[in-house]
């Protein structure tokens, strides 16, 4: 029959196999290295390719990220390891001593590096970009995130959330947290950034968001059925997209004669010029538009989710927050008064529950750096071009820097009890660490301000199980039993 394979091709086949399985073997053992001073670092490259991605995506899913590292470190050392990520080379840089390393030698020893996944789907960007042409772009695009800025968007923060809070929370017995939170940062991203409001637009656009960001992190591997296949058909259509609104804008700017930067991202990013007075091309303003919203996005979202999950889990961890929650509002006039930037500064309890919480379930696993020069650490040698891996973990759950670390203590990050510099890494460090902290942690604290004066909660799956895609997702979820107080103080 015409749909059945020959005889002999299947024949040839069985034959292959085995010897490919044998090259396979000895490929992945050639790579394998002892420990040795002054030589690159001990460590295995994994099967051809693949390398040991396959193994760090399992654990992740698993639910235990950390597993990866641990059995490496142990059986390489505390130092630093190679391996293979992403189909490229990679020497993990472990501890804080390896943090300091990398963070302090930005632009000199090391640069930004990303996966050639994200790196082929962002284009030229700010996180893409070294040297000096980084630092012009960085410092362009910090202003967006100033204190002038931050009191904006809180304003903007509040009365979306009050909103969202209305529409998606009230009136239900059980709310499905992650998804909800996934929409409403997406909902409030369009709206701070492209000042988008129409749902209909807003739901066009994170279809193929959502088929980007399962594979901006990927392997590079183009072909139909993969995740990075379907990020690049998405990410064509998100520029398609974001080039039609760039031009309703600039035909909007024509007619009215001017635009205020002040207006909302796209606008900053098409009438700010950088340092030498250049202005951005419409690729690149679309790349960074793109890339501010996978940063603002994913990250923000299983932070959040994540917090939802332990406050239902530790009821007098939630009481905790309430009591500050509830006091900042009690301040206010009327019901209808909106928090302010200075409101957000007072939540300081919040916020050591957030990053206790961060630490014990972190919202990324590492960051990447590539050497620009040959240099020793920890006694081994650092070849030119190497990739370079830091991760959060290796000092996360170390007791030596957080006694009986499986255990939450909010008590770890009061101001006079804060970690040591480079122990605690959530948003990298040095000059590339994370250009929108300060509005990450102003979302998420207007965020919990209106939900915790609103509602209290338990969680409907006790213990669910939380993986890494690569970023924290409950396997569930998250669904939560929810009730009104019947005192509600805000919205």
């Amino acid at each position: 029959m015409d749909s059945l394979l020959p005889a002999s091709y299947l024949l040839a086949v069985l034959i292959a196999l085995p010897t490919l399985a044998v090259f396979l073997s000895i490929a992945k053992r050639r790579v394998s290295r002892k420990s040795s001073p002054h030589g690159t670092p001990p460590g295995q490259f994994g099967w051809p390719i693949l390398g040991e991605t396959l193994e760090l995506l399992r654990a992740g899913r698993e639910g235990r990220p950390g597993s990866f590292l641990d059995k490496r470190v142990d059986k390489h050392g505390p130092c630093v390891f190679t391996t293979s990520l992403f189909g490229e080379p990679t020497a993990v840089f472990c501890g804080a001593a390896g943090n300091k390393f990398l963070f302090g030698n930005e632009n000199r020893k090391v640069t930004v590096s990303w996966p050639s996944s994200a790196v082929k789907l962002l284009g030229s960007c700010i996180i893409t970009l070294a040297g000096e042409e980084g630092k012009v772009m960085r410092r362009m695009l910090m202003s967006i995130f100033d204190q002038e800025a931050l009191r904006r968007f809180t304003m903007i923060m509040d009365e979306v959330t009050c909103n969202h809070i209305k529409a998606n929370w009230e009136g239900k017995e059980e709310v499905l947290v992650y998804p909800t939170i996934k929409h409403y940062i997406f909902e409030l991203t369009c709206q701070l950034f492209l000042s988008i409001r129409d749902p209909r637009e807003i739901a066009d656009l994170a279809r193929p968001f959502a088929a980007f960001l399962e594979g901006v992190i990927s392997v590079p591997v183009d072909l139909p059925g993969t995740r990075f296949h379907g990020a690049k058909r998405a990410a064509r259509s998100i520029r398609k997209m974001l080039r039609g609104i760039i031009k309703e804008r600039r035909a909007a700017m024509e007619k009215k004669g001017a635009a205020s930067p002040t207006q909302d991202l796209l606008s900053y990013l098409m009438v700010t010029a950088d340092e030498n007075g250049r202005f951005l091309t419409e690729s690149e303003i679309i790349n960074n538009l793109l890339m501010l919203l996978v940063a603002s996005h994913d990250t923000t979202s299983c932070t959040m989710t994540m917090v939802i999950k332990f406050l239902g889990e530790l009821s007098h961890v939630y009481e905790k927050v309430l009591a500050e929650q509830r006091e900042i509002a009690m301040q206010k006039k009327s019901a209808g008064e909106g928090l302010t930037r200075e409101d957000v500064q007072k939540m300081r309890d919040t916020w050591s529950v957030v990053l206790e919480i961060m630490r014990l379930v972190p919202p990324v696993i590492g960051g990447f750096r590539v050497a620009l020069e040959d240099f020793t650490f920890g006694g081994f040698t650092i070849p030119k071009g190497r990739k370079l891996m830091w991760s959060p973990l290796t000092t996360n759950n170390d007791p030596a820097v957080f006694p009986s670390p499986k255990l939450f203590n909010m008590s770890r990050f009061t101001r006079s009890t804060l970690p040591a510099p480079c122990t605690f890494v959530p948003f990298g460090g040095g000059p590339r660490m994370c250009l929108g902290k300060d509005y990450a942690q102003l979302q998420i604290l207007v965020f919990l301000h209106h939900l915790v004066n609103n509602f209290k909660w338990t969680n409907a799956i006790p213990d669910e199980k939380v993986k890494f895609e690569p970023m924290p997702i409950p396997s569930q979820g998250l669904p939560i039993r929810i009730r009104p107080h019947y005192d509600r103080l805000r919205c």
